[in-house]
């Protein structure tokens, strides 16, 4: 079936990917990666480091472009187009990128918030300056962001005043600021201390109670056992195994994902 037959279809999957193959030189970081997340649905990523797992999710937002494959954001294409006429990739224009983005969350491992901004004004910018929001509903909105992460309190700090673990909760109330249909998660806790580790995970269960669709790359097996709707186990730019958390961490199917359990059993 052609892209512009499967396009006609009707879309039950929020993020689609096919044949995804990334490279950064000579070396494939992204093998024909293929992926459905469906709306609502919480899919956990794990691997060993240098698997693919972050760049992958840096592909879906095209923050990096990617030689070949497609990506889709709820049936619309990300990075290329498709033409009509020739069946080749063309280069989406920045506009409809950002605005594709905007419909994407993401929160990565490092907080990057704006420093000389208070947390309040970390959250209000992307909404008025990208949504062009009235600033009093962003401010609204915003408020009500903080009091879903726990940091009423915290408006007018800057982040400077906020321990790593309130940083990054922070960081996960500015992406659902802009309304996202979906949020993706690299590595969010990994550059916390272990005791601010919880909180953070506890706003990421709270979001996916709510029915959010995430996409999260993780070393935290327990949320990836408690909460995730299926595991994703990636090893050298593939996708080696993936399936239910229980049938997956109790009797996994392949030898690398035994051994990679294993390992993680004697730390």
């Amino acid at each position: 079936m052609s892209d512009d037959c499967a396009s006609a279809e009707p879309r039950t999957a929020a993020l689609e990917i096919r044949g995804l193959v990334k490279r950064f030189g000579n070396q494939t970081v992204l093998r024909g990666i293929d992926l459905d997340v469906g709306y609502g649905e919480v899919v956990v990523v794990i691997g060993p480091s240098g698997s693919g797992k972050s760049t992958l999710l840096n592909c879906i937002n095209f923050l990096e472009p990617f030689q070949g494959g497609r990506v889709r954001i709820g049936g619309q294409w990300v990075g290329y187009k498709i033409d009509d006429a020739t069946g080749e990739r063309i280069r989406q224009p920045e506009v409809e990128l950002n605005a594709l983005r905007a419909r994407i969350g993401m929160v990565f491992q490092h907080f990057n918030l704006f420093p000389h901004m208070t947390v309040l004004g970390n959250l209000i910018e992307a909404p008025v300056q990208v949504r062009r929001q009235h600033r009093e509903h962003a401010i609204a909105r915003a408020r009500q962001l903080l009091a879903r992460v726990g940091l009423t309190a915290k408006e007018n700090a800057y982040p400077s005043e906020l321990s790593g673990g309130q940083q990054q909760r922070v960081a996960i109330a500015r992406a659902l600021a802009m309304d996202p249909e979906a949020m993706l998660f690299d590595e969010v806790t990994s550059a916390l201390d272990p005791e601010l580790v919880g909180e953070v995970l506890a706003a990421m269960r709270d979001l996916a109670k709510d029915g959010m669709t995430m996409l999260v790359v993780t070393h935290e097996m327990s949320f990836a056992r408690d909460v995730a709707d299926r595991v994703i186990f990636m090893d050298e730019g593939v996708i080696v195994e993936e399936g239910k958390p229980d049938p997956f961490f109790t009797r996994p199917q392949t030898e690398r994902a035994r051994e990679f359990l294993r390992r993680l059993l004697e730390k």
